[in-house]
């Protein structure tokens, strides 16, 4: 979301302690996959937003395939799968789909690809019942819940009634995943490839996001969890305002700590790299400075809304907004959590910040 602001961030704390990443591979072209590491294939998937690619990878396996991730559920992602199993992967099935986590870029094809191949689905229980929630509701409960976050928010109200109008837009970015999974658990030994894998299970930018460490410690599959130059969404989501995903996100990188820096990290958006452990602290930099910003934005009261701008370096455009609110929303409640603001509903229904 916040490329600009967050790229600059990993620039000067690089500088400063004179070290940093090292990235692998060059970025392939899209849509042909490129073998990154032996039996590991990344292919690149376009995405019609400023964040514009989703990395996939493709696993060799004795009998067959393994896949990680989906893309979105466009025509134009479905005509690149086609061509791939017709093509690369063809000769051998596709025996299992691994999604790492709900988000459309991830999971939006997962139903028409297991439809098609008969793969089994592999994921952890609350991102397959968060897919499956939001991918069929079809409900006016969502739309009412959408609105009272974005009142509370204090957004003008065009962006209200826009965004109401725009109703339930997972919906439009991937189909129902299959009615059946296999589930993932936190600490599972997974062999693909037949290098043996154990999970980590990442949190704040998705519920129960997967993520998998190699046995020899040299190689994590990373999903969103850490990306070598944006740091991953972090939001609140209107179904549940008053989280706190930016504790959870802190705490979960807790569990890559101890991770050394030769460890190839395959990350869903960007170039592979090495250096995880100076990626971490650019990450507790990055949101410790942005909480910093916003504490500076609500000397005087002021609503997420108008907080938000002091957060980004980048103009908001409208697609963004979502992501923007959302972020703001975590900061804030963040702030909150540690007793750093105070906050009450005005008069027109939308919370107040002010520091203390």
């Amino acid at each position: 979301m916040n490329e600009v602001s967050q790229a600059s961030d990993a620039t000067a704390l690089r500088a400063a302690s004179g070290e940093g990443i090292r990235y692998g591979a060059a970025m392939p072209p899209y849509d042909e996959p490129f073998e990154v590491v032996p039996g590991i294939f990344w292919l690149r998937l376009r995405l019609p937003l400023r964040l514009n690619h989703v990395n996939v990878w493709l696993i060799e396996e004795e009998d067959g395939w393994t896949v990680i991730d989906t893309g979105f559920d466009t025509p134009e992602t479905r005509a690149v799968w086609q061509a791939v199993l017709k093509g690369p992967m063809a000769g051998r099935p596709l025996r299992r789909l691994l999604v790492t986590h709900y988000h459309p870029d991830h999971c939006g094809l997962a139903g028409h690809l297991c439809a098609r191949t008969g793969a089994e689905c592999w994921t952890t229980r609350t991102e397959w019942l968060t897919a499956r929630l939001l991918a069929l509701d079809t409900s006016e409960g969502f739309n009412a819940a959408y609105e009272a976050y974005d009142r509370a928010a204090g957004l003008p109200e065009a962006f209200v009634r826009q965004r109401r109008q725009a109703g339930n837009t997972y919906r439009k970015r991937a189909g129902p995943p299959p009615p059946s999974y296999r589930r993932v658990v936190a600490g599972e030994e997974i062999v693909l490839g037949g290098r043996r894998f154990s999970v980590i299970v990442g949190e704040g930018h998705a519920p129960e996001m997967i993520t998998l460490l190699s046995a020899e410690g040299d190689l994590l599959i990373a999903a969103d969890q850490i990306l070598p130059r944006i740091s991953p969404v972090v939001a609140v989501a209107p179904s549940a305002p008053d989280a706190d995903p930016l504790t959870e996100f802190l705490d979960s990188l807790v569990r890559y700590e101890g991770i050394g820096p030769d460890c190839l990290v395959l990350p869903s958006h960007g170039r592979p790299f090495f250096g995880l452990p100076a990626r971490i602290a650019e990450l507790r930099h990055h949101h410790e400075e942005r909480l910093e910003r916003a504490l500076a934005a609500c000397r005087e009261p002021a609503t997420a809304f108008e907080i938000m701008p002091a957060l980004f370096d980048i103009e908001i455009v409208p697609g963004q907004l979502g992501f923007a609110l959302g972020e703001t929303y975590a900061h804030m409640n963040h702030l909150l959590r540690r007793g750093q603001v105070e906050r009450w509903r005005g008069e027109d229904g939308a919370w107040r910040f002010r520091a203390l």
